[in-house]
């Protein structure tokens, strides 16, 4: 049986807006996220990650990633999500998602840590 598929989008962290979340700084987030993707390979996923810039080739990156192969469950980062200016970034990987990976479940995590979590909410490996 295949392993299940999972693909993390998110924003390069050298580029990531950090304060709303002072504790959190490029180093740390990197850290985190790939200790996240070593844990979903250890519980069985095929896991990757998708990190974007702010917008010049944000969508031609995820298209890429997200044409690659068949995804059962693309993880969107809250750094893409959360601070109000990237509502637009947003949408449109939103909607990319939505086009590309429709079968794909979508969730969200809330930090870099706790991408395992948002994954496990929607499929098992």
């Amino acid at each position: 049986m295949a392993k299940k598929s999972v693909l993390a989008i998110g924003i390069e962290p050298a580029l990531a807006d950090f304060t709303a979340a002072p504790e959190l700084n490029p180093d740390r987030v990197r850290a985190y996220v790939h200790a996240q993707i070593e844990q979903l390979h250890a519980l069985g996923f095929d896991a990757e990650i998708c990190l974007i810039d702010l917008g010049e080739t944000a969508e031609q990156v995820t298209a890429a990633a997200l044409k690659a192969k068949p995804f059962d469950c693309v993880v969107i980062g809250a750094g893409l999500r959360l601070p109000a200016p990237q509502l637009l970034l947003f949408e449109k990987i939103i909607n990319l998602i939505h086009r590309l990976a429709p079968t794909a479940c979508i969730c969200f995590n809330t930090n870099p840590a706790d991408t395992v979590a948002a994954v496990q909410r929607w499929i098992e490996p």
